[in-house]
């Protein structure tokens, strides 16, 4: 999913016009970032709360989400999106609703629409290619 960086080898031992063969991206960093107009924290309870114009960055899932409150329960490994939340992904996934659950072990995720309304998701389904003999029946 991450792009191949490729490296060119300097030195006495590096042969001019070749380069070694590619180095993957690092891994996964789990690195989130939150933008909002306030957070708190509060050690004892273990949730981190941010309010107003809540955006979040995931990297690792390429992944933006906006809403206008956000809650991450840490001890129970729970995130709560409240107040018109968008969820994109890159490649065309999108979730909107009311309020979001994402359960970050289990990677479970939980919309709910807003009172008369309806949750609205869009996913780009990846087809798998059919092989000629898989096409005819045998």
């Amino acid at each position: 999913m991450l792009p191949v960086l490729a490296a060119r080898a300097e030195g006495p031992t590096a042969t001019p016009g070749l380069e070694p063969a590619a180095t993957p991206a690092p891994g996964p960093t789990g690195l989130v970032t939150i933008e909002s107009d306030s957070q708190k924290a509060d050690n004892a309870t273990g949730i981190i709360t941010a309010i107003g114009n809540v955006r979040i960055l995931y990297p690792d899932r390429r992944l933006v989400a906006t809403s206008r409150q956000a809650q991450y329960f840490t001890k129970e490994g729970r995130i709560v999106l409240t107040g018109e939340v968008d969820v994109v992904q890159e490649g065309g996934n999108l979730l909107r609703a009311e309020r979001v659950v994402y359960l970050v072990d289990s990677e479970r995720v939980l919309a709910e629409p807003a009172s008369g309304q309806q949750v609205f998701s869009q996913l780009r389904l990846q087809e798998s290619p059919v092989t000629p003999a898989a096409a005819k029946p045998q």
